[in-house]
């Protein structure tokens, strides 16, 4: 288990890095603030026409009686809200990264300078428009394969009793695990890792990925934290891909130590 608890030192690890360098955290909020407005305003419209879009895709309820017309769409618009926000966190770090690339990969870079023996930084060697084509590229991947987990978990939802306990807990473990790939994947592509080969070494330590992306995908539920967390949660991601890849890391504890 100890696994589990390096990957949640990472991530605390992440966000006093960005708390000991302001000038890059508050950079790193820009982005985020401007995906979180863009979610707001999907999910309020969904909030307001949710029901209007369950009566238009259940015709065939039209004629049911009182007051099971109502429950079922009732349950129908809960569960649309429920699946839009959980795509909501699974996607707001993907299009968080998105719209800035350019700011993570800075603040990436600073990261590996900082806690590299030598001081130095892997880079691509990519032009901007390349690099920003492979993120968006191998976002869009990671999106069709969350999106596949939504959907099999959103049918699981209806199961008694396992839709009710067993389903949630699987959902914010396959979160955690698809948003430590996005972010793990700035500081992997900057080392020119594939996608296949990133999603390799992310399944080869299942329980560091967990410690990492789980708690962070909880955090995600409360309003606004993931703009707050987003640069932390880069920073340490950064610090993690470097443990995948094996590269030495200066100060680096020892795996086997408790968390302090």
């Amino acid at each position: 288990m100890s696994d589990l608890a390096t990957g949640f030192r990472y991530l605390l690890k992440g966000q006093r890095w960005v708390a000991r360098h302001g000038k890059q955290y508050g950079f790193g909020l820009l982005p985020g603030l401007i995906t979180l407005v863009l979610y707001l305003a999907a999910l309020t419209a969904l909030a307001l026409y949710g029901t209007d879009l369950t009566t238009w895709a259940t015709p065939f309820a039209d004629d049911w009686s009182s007051p099971w017309l109502g429950l079922f769409r009732g349950f129908l618009t809960a569960l649309l809200f429920a699946l839009a926000l959980l795509l909501s966190v699974l996607t707001f770090t993907a299009m968080t990264l998105l719209i800035g690339q350019p700011f993570y990969e800075n603040l990436s870079e600073k990261v590996d300078r900082d806690v590299s023996p030598d001081g130095t930084a892997p880079e691509s060697g990519l032009p901007l428009h390349k690099e920003l084509w492979i993120s968006a590229r191998d976002s869009i991947r990671v999106l069709v394969r969350a999106l596949c987990w939504a959907l099999l978990l959103f049918a699981a939802g209806f199961v008694p009793f396992v839709g009710q306990t067993v389903v949630p807990v699987i959902g914010f473990v396959v979160t955690g695990f698809f948003l430590t790939e996005e972010l793990t994947g700035v500081a992997l592509q900057r080392r020119r890792v594939e996608l296949r080969e990133r999603l390799a070494l992310l399944r080869s330590r299942k329980l560091l990925v967990w410690g990492f992306g789980t708690p962070l995908g909880l955090a995600f539920l409360v309003p606004f934290v993931a703009v707050f967390l987003m640069p932390g949660a880069v920073a340490g991601a950064t610090m993690m891909a470097r443990d995948l890849l094996g590269e030495e890391t200066v100060g680096q504890e020892p795996a086997e130590e408790a968390l302090t």
